[in-house]
């Protein structure tokens, strides 16, 4: 039986990486995605580093041609694909006033069309084989949206709800869908919006990708559809 094989988005630094790794010693083999060449081959050799059978896609989420893409390479190089974490997304800290036209477009065009085009094109394969998983990382902003994070957290919000609806049209298929909505992460994109912030009430990137990890399990099934939120 050949290994199985994950594919997750935004996965060259933070959650993503750390989710790699995760899945990665765990005997899965693991495709990250980024938008760009530049830091993905980093996390690349990170990986093999550490041991864990991995190769790099380049794609844009947010177009749905790259997102088929990027899920057809990975199921035709592996021959199965088992797991699909939706990470990918940006995060633009403006009030209402302030954010532009352009910043609102893109936190839709990543955080919603995206996690919709990467899930819709792993569908199909997930059917056929009568089972997969889909872990999309959402936010406590969908539910405690700081301000300035009206727009992230409508969006994140919407990933919560998408995988309630999808959990229960694949149920089924055998195909589980869960959300995982962390607080403050200590990542690049936290440092970028609040350097002041302190270290102690910060998560770490592996945190939330234990969580991701412990949602493959198959006793996990009950809780298709849930989201979790996981706090300092």
């Amino acid at each position: 039986m050949s290994k199985r094989a994950c594919l997750i988005t935004g996965g060259s630094r933070g959650i993503g990486l750390a989710t790699a790794l995760r899945l990665g010693r765990a005997g899965y083999r693991v495709f990250i995605t980024a938008r760009r060449r530049q830091g993905i081959e980093g996390a690349l050799h990170q990986l093999r580093e550490a041991g864990v059978e991995c190769d790099a896609i380049v794609a844009d989420v947010g177009d749905n041609a790259q997102a088929r893409g990027m899920i057809a390479e990975a199921h035709a190089a592996a021959g199965r694909l088992d797991v699909l974490v939706n990470n990918a997304g940006v995060a633009p800290l403006a009030p209402l006033e302030q954010m532009t036209a352009a910043e609102f477009d893109e936190v839709m065009r990543v955080n919603v069309a995206g996690v919709f085009h990467a899930t819709q094109a792993a569908w199909p394969i997930f059917r056929s084989r009568r089972g997969g998983v889909v872990v999309s990382v959402s936010s406590l902003a969908a539910i405690d949206p700081f301000p300035g994070f009206a727009v992230y957290g409508a969006s994140k919000a919407w990933v919560s709800l998408f995988t309630r609806a999808i959990a229960a049209e694949g149920k089924p298929h055998g195909i589980r869908a869960y959300a995982v909505a962390p607080g403050a992460v200590e990542t690049t994109m936290l440092r970028e919006h609040f350097p002041a912030l302190p270290a102690e009430q910060t998560l770490a990137p592996d945190d939330v990708a234990g969580v991701i990890e412990t949602l493959c399990d198959p006793r996990l099934a009950p809780a298709s559809g849930e989201t979790l939120y996981v706090r300092r």
